[in-house]
């Protein structure tokens, strides 16, 4: 099977390179992708035991887990973070985009790009979302205070979230994760002499 390029230049078996690399950045991608869904539904079903340890998580650790920012084997081993903790996890490790930059078909099993919906100041935030497919009616995975885990629209976010500690529409942003080896963004700009 060959491929027309834009060089005008027809490849095919015997430019493998190109193809096994693309193949492997393809592969990688599923792999995470089915890392996420494994740990959305390992949320889901601690949400059902009676008295769920995951209730000493907050959004933050839960979001964060999801997307695989711990270096941990299941939920149970996952420290929680406090409001404090989660500013400066955002600041050092996700930059801020907007809206209208993430793609209409976004799906985080597909897409190797990593989002957080945050709620209130980034520097002290209220509530982290996961963005995972925005083609469904409910596109967005975090645990809410006394609902449990699950699946929400943005209105219905906005609505639970509207009015407390003067959170309007503007305290809602999104954030990308930086891809993995990134410089910190309290790193840039800054030399280092190694003797």
């Amino acid at each position: 099977m060959y491929t027309q390029h834009t060089s005008g230049r027809k490849t095919g078996p015997k430019d493998g390179f190109q193809n096994t690399a693309v193949s492997a950045n393809l592969e990688k991608i599923r792999r995470q992708g089915l890392e996420i869904r494994e740990r959305i539904d390992e949320v889901l079903m601690m949400c059902d035991r009676d008295n769920p340890v995951y209730e000493q998580i907050s959004s933050f650790g839960i979001c964060l887990y999801i997307l695989g920012y711990f270096d941990c084997p299941d939920l149970m081993a996952v420290d929680d973070i406090d409001a404090g903790e989660a500013g400066r996890i955002l600041q050092n490790d996700f930059f801020p985009v907007r809206a209208a930059d993430i793609a209409a078909d976004y799906n985080i099993l597909e897409c190797p790009e990593r989002y957080l919906l945050v709620v209130g100041d980034p520097l002290f935030p209220a509530h982290f979302a996961v963005p995972v497919d925005f083609q469904r009616q409910r596109p967005f995975f975090s645990k809410l205070a006394f609902f449990g885990s699950g699946f929400d629209r943005l209105a219905e976010l906005m609505a639970g979230f509207s009015g407390i500690d003067g959170i309007g529409e503007s305290d809602f942003q999104y954030f990308q994760k930086k891809p993995h080896g990134a410089i910190a963004s309290a790193s840039m700009g800054k030399i280092y002499i190694v003797k």
